[in-house]
């Protein structure tokens, strides 16, 4: 596992739980727009952590965390993704996977195996669009289709996401998401920050008055739709 990243206690990531963040380095996306950027194209290897070292941590806080938020970069691009969660699960804890959708397969399994208990996916944009918002000349859409659609299934709590950016989306994309995963049980919007750590440069967030327009469009396909960062 390649782990660059630890906060021991969080009570935002993990829907209702008292919680810990794995952060995981390396992505198979540039999002212009990612505040990790850090995770993502300038990786230290000197800030490595031990996969032992967050075992070892967990293995003391039986009964002060609830479970792990396992965010990156993308963690399913990690080989030993599935035997991690399974140690942390052997422990006892609640596992909550953050992805960006594009390794259906893994995600798949890991879900079946009842080895996560939330899955948090993002929806960068609408379908047309996928390539320039991730930050890559081209953009196969199917294995984001494709983890959509299993999840709309039920086999596992979750949510969709989108960051709002005023350069990468406009009104007409909200309904296109919409169509997209509509029957959804939640979906957040969530206006874009500068953290000062991103991989794109001069992007900026959408006005108040847009980001509830998105709302309203969104809200005749998804039941559950809120907004972040406003």
């Amino acid at each position: 596992m390649k782990i660059h990243g630890f906060q021991k206690m969080t009570l935002l990531d993990f829907p209702g739980k008292v919680a810990c963040t794995v952060f995981t380095g390396g992505c198979n996306l540039r999002c212009p727009f990612c505040h990790n950027a850090s995770l993502v194209t300038e990786i230290d290897g000197e800030s490595e952590i031990k996969e032992a070292e967050i075992l070892d941590f967990l293995s003391k806080r039986n009964g002060l965390l609830d479970g792990v938020a396992i965010t990156g970069g993308e963690p399913l691009l990690q080989n030993d993704i599935v035997d991690f969660i399974r140690k942390i699960k052997e422990l006892g804890f609640a596992v909550k996977l953050d992805t960006n959708g594009t390794f259906p397969d893994k995600l798949k399994y890991l879900v079946n195996s009842k080895l996560v208990d939330y899955v948090a996916m993002d929806i960068k944009n609408s379908p047309s669009k996928y390539a320039i918002t991730s930050g890559l000349k081209e953009f196969d859409f199917s294995c984001i289709k494709e983890s959509i659609d299993f999840l709309l299934e039920g086999n596992v709590d979750f949510e969709f996401r989108t960051t709002v950016v005023k350069e990468f989306h406009q009104i007409d994309d909200f309904a296109e998401i919409g169509k997209l995963i509509s029957g959804a049980p939640k979906y957040f919007l969530q206006n874009f920050v500068d953290s000062g750590n991103l991989i794109g440069e001069n992007l900026h967030s959408v006005p108040k008055e847009e980001i509830e327009k998105a709302k309203e469009i969104l809200s005749s396909f998804i039941k559950n739709v809120e907004i972040r960062g406003l």
